[in-house]
C-alpha cells in the first residue's frame, strides 16, 4: 500500500508546501495553506480527453512565419454579451464568469445557449438536475432541439459524451463541482479545481470548441479557487448586482480579445434576463417636480455613453461630527470636491453631513461626473432645484478648475438625443467642436464660480 501524501495549497494564489506555513511567501497572504491529500494516479488525465486532443510535438518558428487564422467570432446572439466579449466568442477561447449565488449566472448562461439554435451545446451541470434545468428554461419560455444537458461532475465522463456528441460550445456550471480522477483530493479543492480548469483549457485550445466556466466567489467577491484559474482562461467575466435592485452588470475583468473597459446591463424579471439596450432608461428617475440635490451627468463606460443622476443631501450635522457617505461613488474623491468647494470656493461644508448616491445601484469611475457631484452638492446646500433639461460632463481640479474630459462630442450627442437643451463642459473641450450642426445649447464653463452663477444666478 503505497503511503498518502498530502501537501499544503495556498488558498489565494495556489502555491505549495511541504509544511504548514502561516505567511505565503508568493502572495503575502496570512492563514491561507490548507492540507490536502494528493496522489496523482499512473493513468494519463482520463482517455476521453486523449482522444480528442491529438498529441503533437511543437517547434519553435519565426514569428513571420507564423499565419494567422481567418476564423470568424461566434455570434452568441446576446447584445450585450457579445459587447462585453469584444464582439463575439473566438473559437477556442475559455471564458470564466463569476457572480455572487442567486446573481442569474446560471440564468444567462441558459439563455445563451437556449438562443444558438444553428449551434450544439452541451450544457454540463455539476449543482442542478435535468428536471431542474428544464423548469427554468420553461420559466424563460425558450426551447433548443440543439441543447444538451448533462449531470455530471467526473471530467472523464464529461470527455466520454463530448468525444460521442461533437458540440460546438460547452457550458460548465460550475468549475467547483468538477473532479477528475488524475488527483485524489475532495472535490472543490485547490488542486481539484487547477486540474480540471487545466483539462478544459486544454480541450479548448485543441479543439476549437469554445469553452464556458461558471465559477463561485467568496465572501470577499474574488473567485473561488486558485488565483491562477484566472491566469488559465482567456476571459474573465463579473456578473454583479444589488439584491434591492432588478438590474444586473456584467464587467470584463479580463479580456485577451477585446477591451475590458465594456460593460452589460440586464435586467432580471420572471421570465429571464432582459438586455437593457438604452442605460440611461434605468440611470435617470422620473420626478413629477424639481428636487434639489438632483444632477445630470453625461459619462461614458468603455464605448458606451450614458446619463447618470446623481443625488446629493446636505444637513447640518446632528452628532457634531458631519458624516461623508457615497453609494456607487468613491468616497475619497467626494472628500477632495467636498475640500475644493470649501477652499478655493468659500462654501463652508465642513459643519454639514453629505450624502452621495448614484441612481440605478452602479459604480462610476469617470471623472467627468465630478461637476455633477458639484452641482448636485449646491443644489442640495442651498435648497435650489436644477433644471432637469441640463446635464453635465467635466472634471474639477483641486484648484477649483473646470478641467476638460474625452470623447465630449459622444457626450454631448447622447445628451441630445435624450432630450436634454444645455449641456455645461469645460472651457478647454471647446477645440474642434461644430457648435453650429449642435442642437444642444452648450455651455462652457472655466472655474465652479461660473457655474454657480450660471445655475443659480
Amino acid at each position: 500500500m503505497s503511503k498518502i501524501k498530502t501537501i499544503f495549497f495556498c488558498q489565494n494564489c495556489g502555491a505549495q508546501s511541504s509544511k504548514w506555513i502561516g505567511k505565503c511567501p508568493s502572495c503575502n497572504e496570512w492563514n491561507t495553506y490548507v492540507e490536502e491529500v494528493v496522489q496523482k494516479n499512473s493513468a494519463s488525465s482520463g482517455s476521453g480527453l486523449e482522444k480528442l486532443t491529438a498529441k503533437r510535438i511543437n517547434k519553435p518558428h519565426r514569428i513571420d512565419e507564423i499565419t494567422l487564422s481567418e476564423d470568424q467570432r461566434i455570434d452568441t446572439n446576446n447584445n450585450e454579451l457579445n459587447r462585453v466579449l469584444g464582439g463575439g466568442m473566438v473559437p477556442g477561447s475559455i471564458i470564466l464568469i463569476g457572480g455572487e449565488p442567486g446573481i442569474g449566472k446560471s440564468t444567462l448562461m441558459l439563455q445563451v445557449a437556449l438562443k444558438l439554435n444553428k449551434l450544439k451545446i452541451l450544457y454540463i451541470s455539476g449543482e442542478e438536475s435535468e428536471q431542474q434545468i428544464r423548469m427554468r428554461a420553461e420559466r424563460i419560455g425558450m426551447t433548443n432541439t440543439n441543447c444538451f444537458i448533462l449531470t455530471e461532475n467526473s471530467t472523464q465522463n464529461i470527455f466520454t459524451h463530448i468525444e460521442s456528441l461533437e458540440p460546438n460550445m460547452v457550458i460548465v456550471d460550475s468549475i467547483q463541482t468538477l473532479n477528475t480522477a488524475v488527483i485524489e483530493s475532495s472535490t472543490g479543492s485547490v488542486s481539484q479545481i487547477r486540474e480540471c480548469a487545466s483539462e478544459m483549457n486544454r480541450y479548448a485550445k485543441e479543439t476549437g470548441v469554445p469553452v464556458f466556466l461558471i465559477g463561485h466567489i467568496t465572501k470577499d467577491g474574488s473567485i473561488a479557487g486558485p488565483k491562477v484559474l484566472e491566469h488559465m482562461v482567456d476571459t474573465v467575466l463579473q456578473f454583479e448586482g444589488d439584491r434591492n435592485h432588478g438590474y444586473r452588470i456584467l464587467r470584463a475583468a479580463k479580456n485577451r480579445f477585446g477591451s475590458t473597459s465594456e460593460l452589460g446591463i440586464y435586467e432580471m424579471q420572471n421570465s429571464g434576463l432582459r438586455e437593457v439596450s438604452n442605460p440611461s432608461e434605468i440611470l435617470l428617475s422620473q420626478h413629477d417636480e424639481n428636487l434639489s440635490g438632483v444632477a445630470i451627468a453625461s459619462t461614458i463606460e468603455g464605448l458606451r455613453p450614458m446619463l447618470i443622476e446623481t443625488q446629493a443631501l446636505v444637513s447640518s450635522a446632528a452628532y457634531g461630527t458631519p458624516q461623508r457617505s457615497a453609494t456607487g461613488f468613491d468616497l475619497r474623491r467626494l472628500g477632495m470636491l467636498l475640500a475644493v468647494l470649501e477652499k478655493r470656493c468659500g462654501f463652508r461644508l465642513g459643519a454639514k453631513d453629505v450624502f452621495l448616491n448614484i441612481a440605478g445601484g452602479i459604480k462610476v469611475d469617470d471623472p467627468a461626473i465630478d461637476l455633477a457631484v458639484v452641482t448636485a452638492v449646491l443644489s442640495s446646500g442651498e435648497d435650489i432645484p436644477i433644471d432637469p433639461k441640463i446635464c453635465f460632463s467635466a472634471e474639477v481640479g483641486l484648484s477649483g478648475e473646470i478641467r476638460p474630459v474625452n470623447r465630449i462630442d459622444q457626450r454631448i450627442t447622447e445628451a441630445e438625443k435624450l432630450g436634454f437643451e444645455k449641456i455645461i463642459i469645460s472651457k478647454y473641450n471647446q477645440k474642434g467642436l461644430d457648435l453650429s450642426k449642435s442642437g444642444i445649447q452648450i455651455v462652457p464653463v472655466k472655474k465652479i464660480e461660473d457655474v454657480f452663477s450660471f445655475l443659480f444666478g
